[in-house]
């Protein structure tokens, strides 16, 4: 299937992101420690652990560190109780923007996000104002140049549920989040590497914003992107 042009807009955002490493380990330690806490500290019996120790790994985090944390987590260490929390809203020309936050102080990170939309030309919506036109999906993504009739063969038969190829080349594997792992897993074992990989929420409809406007919405998410507590941000916006 022809998809969107994707491929540099993910760029932009990896990019972004690893120039702020200290608070991807920062988020990183959040996400081990509520993963942990409501799964339990073996991974191997806890896919939400998994993935935030994948990330770790991703990110040159220490060993010793996420075992700190999933310690910490689990009861062998005092910690701090974090609750996860996602507010949602409106950004620039409409665009419908997505903020997963993890927090120790609900009355403090409500109030820096409402703050954020209001400074930035967006709006802070209500529950589910804009989370229906998201789907929760495992999401690979593959460099332009990569095999789509290898990635596609291999990725369906391992229970994925789309492959789309877009303008520039790139593709995009798309799966329920419960079979993400062993889709990924049997595209590795194929040779097959994503550039990204992560359980995502993923909207199907793009806004396409230029010029100022796109300039605007880019700042609204880095300051969104900026705050302390939140975790990740999904948007629909094309910049």
């Amino acid at each position: 299937m022809a998809g969107h042009s994707k491929w540099a807009n993910i760029q932009h955002r990896k990019g972004r992101q690893d120039e702020k490493r200290g608070k991807i380990w920062t988020r990183i330690v959040r996400e081990i420690t509520v993963a942990a806490r409501q799964g339990g500290g073996d991974p191997a019996m806890n896919p939400r652990l998994r993935l935030a120790i994948e990330k770790a790994k991703a990110a040159n985090m220490p060993a010793d560190r996420v075992k700190y944390n999933v310690d910490k987590a689990t009861g062998s260490l005092d910690g701090i109780s974090y609750e996860e929390i996602r507010y949602e809203g409106y950004g620039i020309g409409g665009a419908a923007i997505i903020v997963d936050t993890m927090t120790d102080n609900k009355v403090r990170t409500v109030a820096e996000v409402r703050h954020a939309f209001s400074k930035h030309g967006g709006n802070m919506g209500t529950e589910g104002s804009v989370a229906f036109q998201f789907k929760h999906v495992g999401q690979m993504i593959f460099a332009p140049g990569t095999s789509e009739d290898k990635v596609m063969e291999v990725a369906l038969e391992a229970g994925a549920e789309d492959v789309i190829t877009d303008d520039e080349g790139a593709i995009e594997v798309l799966t329920a989040p419960a079979d993400f792992e062993a889709v990924k897993a049997a595209l590795e074992a194929a040779g097959l590497t994503a550039e990204i990989a992560t359980v995502t929420m993923r909207s199907d409809s793009t806004i396409e914003l230029s010029g100022e406007d796109a300039e605007r919405m880019q700042k609204l998410l880095d300051v969104l992107e900026d705050l302390d507590d939140t975790q990740d941000i999904f948007h629909n916006a094309a910049l």
